[in-house]
């Protein structure tokens, strides 16, 4: 297979990127999309050129760590994959392709088509933890949990981070990460005792960040590589305004 790439080159965050054309010859239909660049890069590199900067790292969809425009669509055309997942016999002969990097204020990027997401590290720091000692690992059947809320939490759980619901909202959300991760550990007993202060600190965290407001476009869940639901955004909205009526509630009594 023959590819035209149009890539955006990015020395470092101080320099002005620019789209840069590449005929690519020796694309095999068996490859993956990573493996493609990785071809790719080793003709750059024998060239005596700069190799295409790009995130990856298990290279099976678990990680998280890879991602990016492929024309204009966050981790390419297939639905529910990585861009690591996601294979050349999806594409044609002959296909013009435009790679670029995650898109958000709150993702400068770093080299090429590597961006800095050390701001989802920061939101999970702020509040993703439970207090619950849990000391040697119980009996699975120790602490009951509804079958609804268990596969609720568990599908909030296979959120991995990418970016993607980011790079693809209009307004450079982080509600559906968020989200996740609040329902997540929302759902589940453990998760209770920090429960309400958890969404208050997240929620202020993901502000800090200068992402954007979610207005409920969709693009996000259109992207998920884990297909995560709009869902988990309204758990957040619900939490995030029951826990700040309690604390106004509060608030008020202190005064009296």
């Amino acid at each position: 297979m023959k590819l035209t790439l149009h890539i955006w080159r990015q020395k470092n965050p101080n320099h002005v990127g620019r789209m840069v054309l590449y005929e690519h010859n020796k694309v095999n239909r068996h490859m993956s999309f990573l493996e493609m660049l990785d071809v790719l890069n080793e003709e750059l590199i024998a060239k005596g050129e700069d190799p295409i900067a790009f995130d990856h790292d298990c290279r099976e969809g678990i990680c998280g760590s890879c991602g990016f425009m492929i024309n204009g669509v966050a981790h390419g055309p297939q639905r529910g994959t990585t861009v690591c997942q996601l294979h050349m016999r999806h594409f044609k002969d002959g296909d013009v392709l435009y790679l670029e990097p995650w898109r958000a204020r709150a993702f400068p990027v770093v080299k090429d088509l590597v961006v800095d997401r050390s701001a989802f590290d920061r939101i999970i720091t702020s509040g993703g933890f439970i207090s619950v000692p849990t000391g040697n690992a119980p009996d699975g059947n120790a602490i009951p949990v509804p079958k609804r809320n268990a596969d609720l939490a568990m599908d909030a759980a296979t959120c991995i981070g990418c970016g993607a619901c980011v790079a693809a909202c209009p307004n450079a959300a982080a509600a559906l990460f968020t989200g996740a991760k609040i329902t997540h550990l929302g759902l589940l007993p453990q998760g209770q005792p920090e429960r309400y202060q958890r969404v208050l600190n997240l929620v202020v965290q993901v502000k800090q960040e200068l992402f954007g407001s979610c207005t409920n476009i969709g693009e996000c869940e259109a992207v998920c590589p884990k297909e995560i639901k709009l869902e988990v955004i309204a758990r957040m909205n619900r939490d995030y305004l029951r826990a700040s009526w309690t604390r106004r509630g509060d608030a008020l009594r202190n005064e009296e």
